[in-house]
């Protein structure tokens, strides 16, 4: 797997990440969405300059001008809930893609165990296509290999890109034997721990109930 870590060079990007671990900003749903949001876009603006690619020519009123755009046939798979404002980000930039999505949510089965539950899936063909995973929190990284192997029931894509916000090392160390080799991961910023429930420390919280108010526990 090859990983593209971004906090390892100063940027924007980090910008947005900074504000969306800010407990004094946070609290502002809609900027938090939105920061996810801008993440997204240019964790996808990054990706795209390794997509496969061709050359296209456009009429202008004044003439011919040659182009080179990306080519891939791209699929987006969210983990629902708190991938959707990442993958709107994202779809703000490949808005031809289709587009996939999961549930895979924590069933706690007491304080400090829980297990991954995949309960729905929609997903167009997958074959030969370029899948993008999509989920912002890469914890222990369960979920993500488990959507993988659901998703492999509608097809073997080509290539496998995973995008992220924020990941754990362990998580990170996880995925590595999940996926094929070629694999790449997109990723603002990663964490060194996970603490005894599986949260990343010092991550930001609970992504989906950040982006969209506390939910009942499983």
């Amino acid at each position: 797997m090859q990983i593209h870590d971004f906090s390892e060079k100063s940027s924007i990007l980090n910008t947005f990440v900074s504000e969306i671990r800010s407990i004094e900003i946070q609290n502002d749903r809609m900027r938090f969405r939105r920061n996810i949001e801008r993440i997204g876009e240019i964790l996808c603006y990054e990706m795209s300059k390794i997509l496969s690619s061709g050359s296209i020519s456009i009429e202008t009123p004044l003439g011919n001008s040659e182009l080179i755009v990306p080519k891939d046939d791209i699929v987006i798979c969210s983990i629902l809930r708190a991938g959707l404002p990442f993958h709107n980000g994202i779809l703000n930039y490949f808005d031809k893609a289709e587009n996939a999505f999961i549930s895979a949510y924590r069933h706690h089965l007491n304080n400090t165990d829980f297990e991954i539950i995949v309960e729905y899936i929609a997903s167009p063909n997958l074959e030969n296509k370029t899948l993008l995973l999509v989920d912002p929190m890469l914890a222990t990284g369960q979920s993500l290999a488990l959507t993988y192997d659901a998703l492999t029931s509608h097809g073997i894509p080509k290539q496998i890109h995973i995008l992220s916000v924020i990941g754990a090392d362990a998580g990170v160390e996880y995925i590595k034997d999940k996926f094929p080799k070629n694999t790449h991961l997109w990723i603002a910023a990663i964490d060194k721990d996970l603490n005894d429930k599986g949260y990343i420390v010092p991550g930001l919280g609970d992504a989906g109930d950040l982006s969209f108010g506390k939910k009942l526990k499983n």
